[in-house]
């Protein structure tokens, strides 16, 4: 871990920031984005440390595997969010990407900051809910969080594969993960913060392997949301656009097909694409595992 004196780089003083507390808010907001703009950078030399890391989960995750997160603190809540968000953007189930934070779910309303501090409980954690099977990424801003770093050691004992993000170099978290994934982005412009620029840059890296990991499992044509549910009546109209993107019908036609199709993109795109019903729609996907890409293929080569 980098450290100036005896801290880390994320809880030194910005020198930039010195007299915060005498700016003007112009200026606060100014250099508070000038700093965020060093945030994309500091992720742009860690792509390929994510890269590798993605590539691995991705294999997990097509063998049947689940991804699981685990932090504390601003941590941990960036990885409940990324996880809680998969199931409505790619039509997924809420167990095959799963966020934990140290202190339980009183924890992603309520500061419980020594909870961090014991590694015997991260371990336990990951023993109840994790297999050999499965992938885990531990988050720390620090990358010395005892919590993390002890349900990373525990997993990785388990058979299961680990990685993790921080925002400092060769931590020991680091050290405890098979693929490291560490993205410096220096002092906070209020010190020691790491929700501000380690949360965003944290944020960033976990949108790249959801995504990404997403992208490769089918559940994304082109860039469209094919397995997006439709929950109100603006996911609905989104659904019926996706439909027309991806078929050239006009949107009245795409809107019945997507009626036949119970709401269902993917369905309501084979049926318009190859002249089947839904019935044949939905045991192609079920014969290629939900994967679109696939389905798709599939039906091309039975034309």
């Amino acid at each position: 871990m980098k450290y100036i004196g005896s801290q880390p780089i994320t809880e030194q003083r910005n020198d930039k920031t010195a007299n915060l507390d005498e700016m003007s808010v112009q200026e606060i907001i100014r250099i508070m984005n000038a700093e965020d703009q060093t945030v994309a950078i500091s992720v742009q030399r860690a792509l390929p440390q994510i890269e590798k890391a993605v590539e691995a989960i991705v294999e997990v995750m097509s063998k049947g595997g689940r991804l699981f997160y685990i932090g504390a603190g601003t941590s941990g809540r960036l990885g409940i969010l990324d996880a809680s968000e998969c199931p409505p953007t790619f039509g997924v189930s809420r167990h095959l990407v799963t966020g934990i934070i140290a202190g339980g779910e009183a924890a992603i309303m309520t500061a419980i900051e020594n909870a961090e501090d014991d590694a015997e409980a991260g371990a336990q954690d990951i023993e109840a809910c994790l297999t050999a099977d499965d992938a885990i990424v531990g988050i720390a801003a620090s990358g010395n969080t005892p919590y993390v770093i002890g349900a990373i050691r525990r997993a990785r004992e388990m058979g299961a594969l680990t990685a993790s993000v921080s925002c400092n170099a060769a931590t020991r978290l680091s050290e405890a993960a098979q693929y490291a994934i560490e993205v410096p982005v220096g002092p906070e412009v209020v010190t020691g913060s790491t929700r501000l620029k380690a949360g965003t840059a944290t944020k960033l890296v976990l949108n790249m392997i959801t995504t990404t990991a997403m992208i490769k499992l089918g559940k994304v044509y082109g860039n469209l949301m094919v397995n997006m549910q439709a929950t109100n009546e603006k996911l609905r109209d989104r659904v019926v656009r996706i439909v027309s993107d991806a078929t050239g019908a006009e949107p009245s036609k795409a809107a019945a097909y997507t009626e036949q199709a119970d709401g269902d993109a993917r369905v309501a795109i084979l049926m318009l694409k190859f002249a089947v019903d839904s019935v044949k729609a939905l045991a192609v996907l079920e014969l290629c595992n939900g994967h679109f890409g696939d389905a798709v293929r599939m039906l091309e080569k039975e034309r």
